[in-house]
């Protein structure tokens, strides 16, 4: 489905492809001007954001790292040379104090506004500057955790995520957030490197099913680099490489499909409002769980695909949701004071709903805690309905 999310929602976060929702529908036309561009600059100003406390009982640390496979060329300019991953790693940490890790670049934040006519909305600074809960170098708690990856939307930044990592973390996962190279409109790299959306030319040449193909080998090659023999992580020790889970909103939703269509390793995953260009395989995915969480429009590959999905699964919408809003992307846009009355899921019930059902499903897959939130619908979440095959259970 082509569409643009509502209200402010497109005003933060401009989407750049909107065929990149859960539809699907393959044209990619241009990206249209939002409509509160035209907001005063001042009122960013005024403003520190800040994303929502978590809601385990753990204190988050983060750590940062690059990864290079240099047995892999990138897939969208094999001339640049080997692959490129930027990684953010949440995890359990001892209680302390100082500083939080910075929530993106100036630069990152600069580029992304720039690309959609967004600089008289808010300033770089004033959505670099969001504040976040995790703490760099943290001291790492004690025990071992499983290990959840996330990939984010085409065209968006790993930071968009922050929100839901933090709070696995917090509630006892390790979270690797991935930025894949040239898929974002601005993410930094070593070097004083911002690297750009090339990606989102070359799809329309190769077609949308070359970016989950590529970003299942990316997550491959991150679990090798991280539960191998010789993990490259200095925390490494933290991970339960038995039990490990992948979440991905949009296009990331679908990448983490095709990760366990190639991965045994991923034990469940989740698609976040993403539609699933080809992910799954006709013989499913050897019975291993598989929740879909998104708005209450159409999904057609949803439908196509849910027969394929072969073990434990859900389908759930989220009534008054937009395609954004399992991202940072509503918290941010109710702070700025940009979520209209159109906008009926604020931006507390948006981080609320996407926390909480994702943290069950892990919980009950990963972990192995009953979940009864997951069993049908909750009087605490009226806006979370259930379906069969693209249709409301009864």
């Amino acid at each position: 489905m082509n569409r643009l999310p509502r209200g402010a929602t497109a005003a933060l976060i401009g989407l750049s492809l909107l065929a990149l929702g859960a539809g699907t529908a393959q044209a990619l036309p241009a990206p249209a001007t939002p409509p509160h561009a035209v907001a005063s600059p001042a009122v960013g100003e005024r403003v520190r954001l800040e994303l929502p406390r978590p809601t385990g009982p753990l204190a988050v640390g983060r750590d940062t790292l690059h990864l290079v496979d240099s047995g892999r060329p990138d897939p969208w300019i094999p001339e640049a040379g080997a692959r490129e991953l930027m990684v953010s790693l949440y995890y359990p940490a001892r209680p302390g104090h100082g500083r939080t890790a910075p929530y993106m670049t100036t630069e990152e934040a600069r580029a992304f506004l720039e690309d959609r006519k967004l600089t008289g909305t808010v300033s770089a600074e004033t959505l670099a500057g969001t504040r976040t809960h995790a703490r760099p170098g943290a001291a790492p708690a004690r025990g071992t955790f499983p290990l959840v990856v996330l990939s984010p939307g085409f065209t968006v930044n790993r930071a968009t995520l922050t929100l839901l990592a933090e709070d696995l973390a917090s509630r006892g996962y390790v979270v690797a957030a991935v930025d894949h190279a040239y898929e974002s409109w601005g993410t930094a790299f070593p070097g004083g490197r911002l690297l750009t959306c090339v990606a989102c030319a070359k799809v329309r040449e190769v077609g949308m099913e070359a970016v989950p193909r590529a970003r299942a080998l990316d997550v491959s090659f991150l679990i090798d680099r991280l539960t191998g023999r010789h993990p490259t992580w200095r925390h490494a020790r933290l991970i339960d490489r038995t039990r490990i889970g992948m979440a991905g909103h949009s296009i990331g939703g679908a990448s983490a499909a095709a990760t366990m269509a190639r991965d045994p390793r991923v034990r469940a995953g989740a698609n976040l409002d993403g539609g699933f260009y080809g992910a799954v395989p006709d013989d499913g995915l050897g019975g291993r769980p598989f929740m879909v969480l998104g708005t209450d429009e159409d999904h057609g590959s949803w439908a196509e695909n849910w027969p394929r999905l072969d073990g434990w699964k859900r389908w759930l919408s989220v009534t008054g949701s937009g395609h954004f809003t399992f991202t940072d992307v509503p918290v941010l846009a109710d702070q700025l004071g940009l979520l209209p009355p159109d906008e009926p899921l604020s931006g507390d019930r948006s981080q609320a709903i996407t926390r909480r059902y994702v943290a069950a499903f892990f919980d009950l897959h990963l972990k192995g805690a009953a979940q009864s939130l997951l069993d049908g619908p909750s009087a605490e979440h009226p806006e979370v309905v259930f379906h069969r095959s693209g249709r409301p259970a009864r």
